[in-house]
């Protein structure tokens, strides 16, 4: 690990949110729509279409390293469908700021469990 530079600005933090696959494919359904929207914010559009990349880099993840993800399932009694699905803040606000969001998944971006 390196130090940044004085007012160097911070690096985005990735946090795990485990999502089992019916909730990837409901959040990716619900990105791929807004992205659709003429109206999205173009900075919104971007970190909404970095959600898209991670949840296929979720997967490719575990295709390549499945033990890491195997253990935390193990561990916490969650399906085998439950993947670690890594957000920024920002890209978390960009879905969260979607009207279209079940709650459902909400809850599950904001703390809840697969």
């Amino acid at each position: 690990m390196s130090a940044l530079a004085a007012g160097e600005p911070m690096p985005d933090v990735l946090v795990p949110h485990w999502l089992a696959e019916t909730d990837r494919a409901l959040l990716a359904h619900v990105v791929r729509a807004a992205l659709e929207d003429p109206d999205l914010h173009p900075v919104a559009a971007v970190h909404l279409a970095d959600v898209l990349t991670e949840l296929h880099v979720a997967a490719a993840r575990d295709a390549v390293w499945p033990a890491s993800a195997a253990r935390v399932r193990r561990v916490t009694g969650w399906s085998a469908d439950v993947l670690p699905v890594r957000l920024s803040a920002r890209e978390l606000a960009s879905v969260l700021a979607l009207p279209t969001t079940p709650d459902p998944l909400r809850g599950r971006l904001v703390g809840g469990r697969p």
